[in-house]
């Protein structure tokens, strides 16, 4: 499938050690002529870390995919109505993203346009980050499995010695995952072993 002229919204969330994993698929995903647009949660945008300033990762994301990035709830409300995206990802997608997104909270932009995504029976992609989706988090991770419309870039445990709770998905799975998702299809094997990945 070519993702040529392809309306993708790429949400980020506040998985901040995974963003350099996010920006080469981010470029790939462009490269192959898709059309991209950058919605960002507070986290990202607010919070400085040893990863980087907020200000600057918006930046980033801004100049990869030449369009400003949807911050607020507000800006992400008309994407429902509009029926925007043909595919949406989360990735990183948070545990704490993953929780609100399973019970139905929509407290940021991503959310919303999550919301919006699944309101209109479009696609929508999860790359999850998080180090409890095999603990507190694992019923949420569930009901998303088993959400229809929701489909997952494949996950595995990142450092089962260190982080045994932890998942992460294979972010260089992002774009045969998109392209599985919008023939409405999960790409297989969902559940991978993943290459050990430092505690950072």
């Amino acid at each position: 499938m070519t993702l040529e002229g392809k309306r993708i919204g790429f949400a980020m969330t506040g998985s901040h050690c995974t963003y350099e994993e996010i920006w080469p698929e981010l470029e790939k995903l462009i490269a192959q002529g898709a059309d991209v647009y950058p919605i960002v949660s507070a986290a990202v945008a607010n919070t400085d870390t040893r990863f980087g300033r907020g200000k600057d990762i918006v930046a980033k994301f801004e100049a990869i995919t030449g369009k400003r990035a949807i911050a607020t709830i507000v800006e992400a409300e008309p994407l429902g109505p509009q029926k925007l995206f043909d595919c949406m990802i989360i990735a990183p997608c948070t545990g704490n993203t993953m929780a609100r997104l399973a019970n139905a909270i929509t407290d940021s932009a991503p959310l919303m346009a999550a919301k919006a995504q699944l309101r209109n029976g479009r696609p929508l992609v999860l790359a999850i980050s998080t180090n409890d989706a095999l603990g507190l988090n694992a019923k949420n991770l569930g009901i998303l499995l088993n959400t229809v419309n929701v489909f997952f870039v494949p996950f595995g445990q990142d450092n089962p010695i260190e982080k045994p709770r932890s998942l992460v998905a294979d972010m260089s799975l992002i774009i045969p995952t998109i392209e599985h998702a919008l023939r409405k299809e999960q790409i297989q094997p969902t559940v991978i072993a993943r290459n050990l990945r430092n505690v950072r």
